[in-house]
């Protein structure tokens, strides 16, 4: 089976190595798939393997997240590659090694997911109960979701695959939809996956739980504001499973995983399972590279005890005295990637709530992460002036996760916050080699 080159490292969620080549194609590349759903074991095996795919070095484990936080104004690049630095830059190439690896990465993950939504419903075993047949649906429709969105909020409009691939040349010839209608796939998706999972909690994999949270997450995108309170409050009311935990570092920190915390992340185990990022992360004195680190700007906000407050547990001193981001450290390399967490889905109300000018409301939620950070609540008063500091507060609670320029595009502030005056720029460039290899998709406007 052709194995994509350029992958930087493939993780299992599950702790299943079989997984590691199933379906393991992108969209231009061929496979012979005529068998390979064909009862309970296999279909199992699929749907781990769309998890797998999720947690490969070139999606989550660490390509495209790097995208959604070099993009933005806290991290620095300490190394000399200069693909790195465009992202640094605001001024990515078409040929940047790392947007074109996310691209296959998350196509493959959409490949993976469209096998297991055509094949396993008509799966003939006593085994693969209308259940389980229902779970696994679910599960891929949320992860293409997932994938979906991640494209249009990075790329725009792109072509939208939803049947498997099975020939090189299957895809060749679908144009880009726009923006609006992958966004709409999105939602479609998410509307599929609910009613077909359990109304369970599982920190590693998809239930009904976990589409709500997204969904809040879509809706803020959308500025659909009651929509995205009303599914942000489905999560946070469930305090039983889900709630902050104190200190900010207790999610990450003494090899903490799936906690109170956690709506959503992806499990590495260390060995069969690596997520790779600690590598970037950590200091030569740690075993790793400090190829990127929290830039002076950040440090002095995470170590301000009335902005940072125990949020400067992300950072920490090399025996050079520089200082390195924290959140990936384990060793070996098991750290979780940490696709959603609680602290997200009240600021997403938080916004939402703004945005309806319902400051005391939105208030509250805002205050609950700062007191979780251990500063005191804020003194915002106007609709500006708080949405203003819940954009700050995302700014330091997701610093070293892939939220900031997403963030700040979305708004409409990249101008004033990143200087980013060409609104070309606040989408990335289609991939060359997928330009060269489909003479159908069109480049974005401006590269």
């Amino acid at each position: 089976m052709k194995l994509v080159k350029n992958i930087i490292g493939i993780s299992l969620v599950i702790l299943l190595s079989s997984c590691e080549k199933f379906l393991e194609v992108n969209p231009k590349e061929s496979i012979s798939d005529a068998v390979t759903i064909v009862d309970r074991t296999s279909a199992e095996t699929a749907i781990r393997g769309v998890y797998s795919a999720l947690a490969s070095g070139d999606y989550y484990g660490t390509s495209f997240q790097s995208i959604g936080y070099l993009s933005g104004d806290n991290i620095q690049w300490t190394g000399s590659q200069s693909q790195v630095q465009e992202f640094i830059n605001k001024k990515v190439n078409a040929d940047n090694a790392t947007i074109s690896a996310a691209w296959i990465a998350i196509y493959r993950t959409i490949n993976r997911a469209n096998n297991v939504i055509v094949k396993v419903a008509s799966v003939n075993d006593p085994q693969l109960t209308q259940a389980l047949k229902n779970q696994y649906i679910g599960e891929a429709y949320f992860i293409r979701a997932l994938a979906y969105f991640d494209l249009a909020r990075t790329w725009g409009g792109v072509p939208l695959i939803t049947t498997p691939t099975v020939n090189p040349t299957d895809n060749v010839g679908i144009k880009r939809s726009t923006q609006v209608e992958t966004y709409a796939q999105v939602l479609k998706d998410l509307e599929a996956a609910e009613p077909l999972l359990p109304a369970t909690t599982d920190r590693y994999r998809a239930t009904r739980k976990t589409v709500w949270a997204l969904r809040a997450r879509y809706h803020l995108y959308q500025k659909e504001w009651a929509k995205a309170e009303e599914y942000a409050s489905k999560v946070i009311t469930d305090a039983t499973n889900y709630r902050l935990i104190k200190p900010f570092s207790a999610f990450f920190a003494n090899d903490a995983r799936g906690t109170a915390e956690s709506i959503f992340e992806i499990f590495y185990n260390g060995t069969t399972e690596v997520n790779s990022h600690r590598g970037q992360w950590q200091p030569q004195t740690n075993g790793g590279t400090r190829q990127w680190a929290p830039n002076d700007a950040l440090v002095a906000l995470l170590n301000n005890p009335a902005v940072g407050g125990n949020r400067s547990a992300l950072v920490a001193k090399d025996n050079q005295n520089r200082w390195y981001g924290n959140l990936y450290y384990r060793n070996p390399a098991s750290d979780p990637s940490y696709i959603i967490r609680i602290a997200e889905l009240y600021l997403i109300r938080a916004e939402a709530l703004a945005q309806q000018s319902k400051l005391s409301q939105a208030l509250t939620d805002l205050n609950v992460v700062r007191d979780r950070a251990g500063i005191a609540a804020s003194t915002a008063t106007t609709q500006e002036e708080v949405l203003l500091a819940i954009e700050n507060e995302r700014r330091l609670e997701f610093a070293l996760e892939p939220h900031r320029w997403f963030d700040i595009v979305r708004t409409g502030r990249a101008g004033a916050v990143f200087g980013v005056t060409d609104p070309n720029r606040l989408l990335l460039p289609i991939p060359v080699q997928q330009l060269l290899s489909d003479k159908s998709l069109e480049q974005n406007p401006g590269y």
